[in-house]
């Protein structure tokens, strides 16, 4: 049924889940995965010319790095094959990049975590979900927090 499945990663327990979600699906349908980081471009108030952007986004990357690794390594050890992209956010919203990617991937399917944030939290941090929600062409299937 789904023979590409496309799961956004952040590091976060709820990513973790939406992953093994995925690999799950992977597993019965025989299906590949694509692991997706977006690094966003750092957007820190700096009034003294003090932040070193350079140095946020390295670590950035090199934290994406780590959490696509550690993903591909999951999917791996559960015998399912899968591939990894960092994402540049190039100030764009990042459920933008990601759907833009899973088009260009030809997702078939796109398995996300959902924090289940509501009021004043999500009007601050926002919800990639429901942007890839709104935003795709191909089905989602959202993944709970335990919150």
């Amino acid at each position: 049924m789904y023979q590409r499945i496309m799961v956004p990663v952040d590091g976060s327990e709820t990513s973790r889940k939406a992953l093994q979600e995925a690999i799950k699906l992977a597993q019965t349908f025989n299906a590949r995965l694509k692991l997706v980081h977006v690094v966003e471009n750092a957007r820190v108030f700096d009034a003294e010319g003090m932040v070193d952007y350079a140095a946020l986004r390295e670590i950035a990357t090199k934290g994406g790095e780590q959490i696509l690794a550690r993903g591909k390594e999951m999917a791996e050890q559960a015998g399912v094959a899968a591939e990894t992209a960092l994402l540049e956010s190039g100030g764009d919203r990042n459920e933008n990049v990601i759907v833009a990617d899973a088009r260009q991937w030809l997702a078939e399917l796109i398995v996300i975590g959902t924090h289940g944030r509501s009021g004043i939290s999500r009007l601050l941090f926002g919800s990639v979900a429901e942007g890839i929600v709104r935003g795709a062409t191909t089905p989602v299937l959202l993944i709970r927090s335990n919150h």
